[in-house]
């Protein structure tokens, strides 16, 4: 195929055959030379020990900075070399002197506490977290192992990630677990839970009052508050955040 023009003459060998097989529709598909650009849309996958994860190239570049001014709370930043979660943020603007942020801190891998003062000008990046709900199997020596239900692989995670909430995590229960690339930084259970109640005061007769609770013993072992009209063996559920009686089951 023939072509005339100073400016097909110029153009790159790969775009001159795009050229010619537009205007040839005989020619067989060309195979365009990586040159051509990547496809940024494409996955690739990344596998390593214990989790496979699909990204795509766009997740390969680091996270943009933001400003300290833009911090809010429940921001996850990467700060002095490690994973920080914004628990509280308070915007100052002094009479004199810039505005800043003072922001407290929890560090997502050991629990540690900061507070960090941030100038509306400081950069800082903030980091997404990949959110993944896993089936809840067994614990084997401190540590709690979930299963993914779509690719069937399994995690492990210590136990004193749960804390105190960890009486309430139940055999096939689906959790959400946050991830940072690979590593596996927190684990969260549902708000709300069915428990039995395994020991309590015995219920009176016609008290139907709730302004007066109970102890109970639940079946996990936490002890909680109970309406009076409660008894033993009863299901209930249990709000996991505040440890407290939610309604009957």
């Amino acid at each position: 195929m023939q072509n005339s023009g100073n400016y097909y003459n110029h153009l790159p060998h790969w775009w001159q055959k795009i050229a010619d097989y537009r205007l040839d529709k005989t020619r067989d598909p060309i195979r365009l030379p990586r040159t051509a650009g990547p496809d940024i849309g494409t996955p690739h996958r990344r596998s390593t020990p214990g989790r496979t994860k699909i990204t795509t190239l766009f997740e390969s570049f680091p996270m943009p900075k933001i400003n300290g001014n833009e911090i809010r709370p429940g921001n996850v930043l990467e700060h002095d070399g490690g994973l920080w979660a914004a628990v509280k943020v308070n915007h100052v603007k002094p009479g004199k002197g810039g505005a800043f942020a003072q922001v407290e801190m929890k560090n997502l891998r050991d629990g540690r506490k900061l507070n960090e003062r941030f100038r509306s000008e400081d950069k800082v990046e903030r980091v997404r977290l990949d959110q993944k709900d896993q089936q809840f199997l067994y614990e084997t020596d401190g540590k709690l192992v979930f299963m993914d239900s779509e690719t069937f692989e399994q995690t492990e995670l210590d136990a004193d990630l749960l804390g105190a909430r960890r009486p309430f995590l139940q055999d096939g229960m689906t959790a959400t677990i946050e991830y940072y690339g690979e590593e596996a930084l927190s684990v969260s259970i549902p708000q709300k839970v069915t428990c039995t109640v395994a020991e309590t005061e015995p219920v009176v007769k016609g008290q139907t009052a709730a302004n007066s609770y109970k102890p109970a013993i639940l079946d996990n072992g936490v002890r909680i508050m109970i309406p009076p009209f409660v008894g033993e063996g009863e299901k209930i559920i249990v709000n996991t955040e505040v440890f407290e009686y939610s309604e009957r089951a």
